[in-house]
């Protein structure tokens, strides 16, 4: 199927042939064979690369362009979802009918608002959380929406993403029932199953771009699927840098999934050690300025020193541990070609979309405390290879497992190789996750009566799995729940949520939560601290990630809970002599973590948050940005309770938490640009104020470390500050003879 033939507005068709695009792939040609340009609801499962996107774009774009109304893209990580946002910025120039053009926008984070601004945009990108939220605050434009692309679908049967996601096209189809969904993914075994749940026709295909060939290593040979095999020369005496030599050889990258983060950056030193003896004088320099880009990006740690040294020698490690700054520069310098070698954990699988010739699972086993050691699911094992091979770059892709005998070979190739993914199911019944969804839909009108509640679940894929009874069947626990804790009320049959219940439901937080701090507020504490705060949201289910005590940590936070004893708001457990009590474990994971954050608001560096708690800067930021909403719910709910007095110095300490500062820098925050580094610089300088700023000159703020010229004249822009030009001029002068200098000394 030609472009020129798609029944598109021409201009779409003009940007698509400048783009590349003369004809179809089959699975996309099968996409509109089956109407999505139509309105029909699609189920769209094939290998990642195979142009589901393309498909998505022109459905979008005939929606939109046609005048039929506003399209949904949803993704379940703000990584895709900014992924998305830029390949449909092509797009923004196009004209509708009424000669306005294409807006396009994407929405994620801050859940406590309707973002009625998103309806004068046609498309909006969005994350599956962040729809969730505008559904909950009832956003008046949701109405609008002709057409929902869900992206990677099968995640419905993830414990942690797919009810969020279920219960959005749920309730979605209940706003407008002439709503068009278009769902994509890589691999569905039931396809047919989850389209039959929406009204939808499957479209399953395995057609590649870049043909992929799945095989296992064992004894210095890969044996693939089709029968062929290929001798891998023993160089190294590493079977996985000896596989990943010999693409590199023939001018391929090399992806390894490993099991953990330190096997990741192990194995990320082990292939920067092996290319190090092939790396040619102009590749080391381009790896060198990646090297450099990492150094000087955010906070310099042990963690990002190790990954620079990796990086300048061509190789690298990806996983969730690390600054999200850098993973955006790891990620950038893998596409460019300049890293050879990447060892990514399993996240990297299920984030953006960063292909290689050559893909390695290095385990196909995982370790979870408590279970031991299992083996990992064939959807897992197929998503990981469909990263492998590069469009435009590859003629052909490679996924490989590793095997020590023969018989294991054997079992790899029947478990995993020749197996079929595991069919998709329903993680919504789960009481965690299911009980803010029952709150939400009472608490937004969408069901009145305990009839239409059980109504709307009853159209939910778990239903459509399981049958309506058995969500039914867990009702009663969620609704006794919340009417104990005077979420929802009734008068008579009808059903209905208190201020409280709507409130918790806008926050966006586990009903849990809501309490947990709702008691906490009334207890308070007879010493109120900041870790008392701290401790409080500590306590929730939303916090995330908790930090559980390492090995021999135990007597020292059950010291730091003994000294802070007057500080708690909640009753604190008693230590059981001679016995394991989880319940006390949890607790020391709370201390811990209320100590991770008053470590970071005291500006403890980074490096020594990660050396002395083993809480990596990824994980950090993750806990920040949590923690942050929490003391913002915590805020909330003071005011909805009147203690009013608790408003301000939960305020301020949101604030010192988002920035990781002490109190006498906050007045620097509100800077554009002056994060804590810059805002200590200040404050030691002598600036402690707004009004210090203005006072001050341009130069004086220039020679501050980590100021510099431009910064100083923004400084003085926001204080309200004027700079005289012939002082703006000598101080470029001064700036460009300085550099020019240092670029003739080096």
């Amino acid at each position: 199927m030609n472009v020129e033939d798609l029944p598109i507005a021409d201009q779409v068709k003009r940007i698509l042939k400048e783009k590349g695009y003369e004809s179809l792939y089959p699975p996309q040609a099968d996409a509109l064979d089956a109407g999505v340009l139509a309105g029909k609801n699609i189920v769209l499962a094939s290998p990642t690369a195979s142009g589901k996107t393309l498909v998505a774009e022109l459905a979008v774009l005939k929606k939109v362009l046609d005048g039929q109304g506003k399209a949904l893209y949803l993704t379940p990580l703000r990584a895709l979802a900014s992924e998305k946002y830029e390949e449909f910025q092509k797009y923004s120039k196009l004209e509708k009918t009424n000669g306005r053009q294409v807006r396009i926008a994407i929405t994620s984070g801050d859940y406590d608002r309707s973002d009625e601004h998103l309806g004068n945009y046609d498309i909006v990108i969005a994350t599956n959380e962040k729809a969730d939220s505008l559904l909950r605050h009832k956003a008046k434009w949701i109405s609008d929406v002709a057409l929902v692309v869900a992206d990677e679908v099968h995640l419905l049967s993830e414990a942690d993403r797919g009810p969020t996601l279920e219960v959005v096209i749920t309730r979605l189809r209940k706003v407008n029932s002439n709503l068009q969904i278009l769902a994509l993914s890589a691999t569905v075994r039931n396809a047919a199953e989850v389209a039959d749940w929406i009204g939808a026709s499957a479209i399953t295909t395995e057609w590649r771009p870049v043909p992929l060939r799945e095989g296992v290593f064992c004894q210095n040979e890969i044996h693939f699927r089709d029968g062929s095999s290929k001798t891998i020369q023993p160089i190294t005496g590493n079977a996985i840098m000896d596989i990943s030599l010999d693409t590199i050889r023939q001018g391929g990258q090399a992806l390894l999934f490993t099991e953990t983060r330190r096997s990741a950056v192990e194995m990320g030193r082990r292939a920067a050690a092996v290319l190090s003896r092939s790396i040619t004088p102009r590749e080391k320099r381009s790896c060198e300025i990646v090297a450099h880009r990492i150094r000087t990006s955010g906070e310099k740690t042990r963690l990002s020193e190790t990954l620079a040294d990796e990086l300048a020698l061509g190789a690298g490690f990806h996983h969730a541990g690390l600054h999200s700054a850098h993973r955006r520069i790891i990620e950038e310098a893998f596409r460019d070609g300049k890293i050879k070698i990447l060892a990514a954990t399993p996240t990297l699988a299920a984030g953006v979309n960063l292909p290689a010739r050559l893909v390695i699972i290095t385990s196909h086993e995982r370790y979870e405390a408590g279970y031991g050691r299992y083996p990992i699911s064939v959807l897992e094992y197929k998503q990981f290879c469909g990263r492998a091979g590069r469009p435009k770059y590859d003629e052909y892709g490679e996924a490989v497992l590793v095997a020590r005998t023969e018989d294991e070979r054997d079992a790899l190739f029947e478990n995993y190789v020749l197996a079929e993914p595991e069919r998709l199911w329903s993680k919504l019944g789960v009481e965690k996750v299911l009980r803010p969804h029952v709150l939400s839909t009472i608490a937004t009108g969408f069901a009145r009566t305990e009839e239409g509640l059980r109504d709307f679940f009853s159209s939910t894929f778990y239903a459509y799995q399981y049958g309506s009874r058995a969500i039914s069947s867990r009702m009663a626990e969620m609704l006794s729940y919340l009417g104990k804790e005077e979420m929802i009320e009734y008068y008579g049959r009808e059903l209905t949520a208190t201020r409280f219940g709507r409130r918790v439901s806008e926050l966006y937080i586990d009903p849990v939560s809501a309490v947990i701090i709702r008691d906490g507020l009334y207890r308070r504490a007879a010493n109120l601290t900041e870790f008392s705060y701290l401790h409080l949201i500590a306590r929730t289910p939303d916090i995330a990630p908790r930090v559980y005590p390492r090995r021999g940590e135990d007597e020292k936070l059950a010291a730091i809970a003994a000294d802070r004893a007057e500080q708690f708001m909640c009753e604190v457990p008693d230590e059981l002599e001679g016995s394991f009590d989880p319940g006390y474990e949890d607790f020391l994971a709370e201390v811990k973590t209320a100590a991770v954050l008053l470590d970071w608001i005291q500006e403890t560096s980074e490096d020594t948050i990660l050396n002395a708690h083993r809480v990596e800067p990824g994980d950090l930021m993750r806990l920040v940005q949590i923690s942050d909403w929490l003391l913002y719910s915590a805020q909330e709910l003071a005011e909805l309770f009147g203690h009013k007095d608790l408003r301000k110095p939960l305020g301020q300490l949101r604030l010192r938490v988002e920035k990781g500062t002490k109190a006498d820098v906050v007045p620097l925050l509100a800077l554009q640009g002056v994060g804590r580094v810059r805002a200590r610089a200040l404050h030691n300088a002598g600036f402690k104020t707004i009004e210090d700023l203005r006072e001050a000159s341009p130069s004086e703020l220039s020679a501050i470390p980590l100021i510099g010229m431009r910064l100083a004249k923004k400084i003085k822009e926001q204080a309200g500050g004027l700079i005289k030009s012939e002082e703006w001029e000598e101080l470029r002068s001064t700036r460009d003879e300085t550099e020019q200098s240092l670029l003739t000394e080096y």
